[in-house]
This record gives structure tokens, C-alpha cells and sequence, in this order.
């Protein structure tokens, strides 16, 4: 979904993991940037390069919670938007879960990325690059 979106609109995408990643072949707009293993790497480098009006797809709430401030627009795999108004009870939630995990209490997983889920981000993807579009 993303790299189609990415060809359609003519959207500069960038890949960033600390392991090798396969760009679409045909696809100039999508590059990969490889950066060093180790904790939260990956995270500081998309929090010293987005900007303003970027997309970030990411499930880290705490990656999300440095980007919103900075105005750049975050979802979710399952496409949930975080914003200004939903980050602070995200990264509560998240941090309440952490606690019940430490204290043995099984909390399970997510739910499957079902049919439901990939039709709902694709949804929140299209809504959002359109809003950013508007915006520019």
C-alpha cells in the first residue's frame, strides 16, 4: 500500500531499519537507509530527519510522542493517527501494559492484522497524505 501510494502521488519514501531492506524495484521515490543496531537507533534517526508535513508509519508510541510536537503526521500500522489530543493516553496505555507485563500479568497481543486491519490503514493513509497534500 505504502510504496503503491508512494509511485501514485510521487512521494519521496524512505526505509529506515538497523537490517538490510529490499526497495520495489521500479521505484525510484522509495529509498532504505541502514543504520547502526542497538536500542532506539532507528528511532533517533527518523526523529532528526522528519520534519513538519512528513508521514511516519511507525508502532512506537514513544517514537510517535517525540514526532507530534514536532507537527509531523504519525499512523500506526492499523492506522490509527496519533495527534496532540491522543499521544499522552497512548503512551499511558502503553506504559500501564509495560507494568502489567513486569508484574506477570499476561496481557496478550494484538489483535491479527486481518482484512479489517489492512483496509483501515489503507483508509488512514489515503486520509492522511491527502490532508497533507491539502496542506503544502
Amino acid at each position: 500500500m505504502v510504496f503503491r501510494a508512494a509511485k501514485r502521488l510521487a512521494i519521496e519514501t524512505v526505509l529506515v531499519a538497523n537490517q538490510r531492506l529490499q526497495t520495489p524495484p521500479g521505484n525510484p521515490l522509495v529509498s532504505a537507509v541502514r543504520v547502526d543496531g542497538g536500542a532506539d537507533v532507528a528511532d533517533q534517526y527518523i526523529a532528526s530527519h522528519a520534519s513538519a508535513g512528513d508521514l511516519v508509519i511507525t508502532q512506537d508510541v514513544s517514537l510517535a510522542a517525540l514526532l507530534v510536537p514536532e507537527q509531523v503526521a504519525v499512523l500506526d500500522p492499523r492506522g490509527e493517527e496519533h495527534t496532540a489530543e491522543t499521544i499522552g493516553e497512548r503512551l499511558s496505555v502503553r506504559d500501564f501494559m509495560d507494568q502489567a507485563r513486569l508484574a506477570g500479568i499476561v496481557t496478550g497481543g494484538p489483535p491479527p492484522f486481518d482484512d479489517r486491519a489492512k483496509q483501515a490503514f489503507a483508509a488512514a493513509l489515503d486520509r492522511v497524505l491527502t490532508r497533507l497534500r491539502r496542506e503544502r
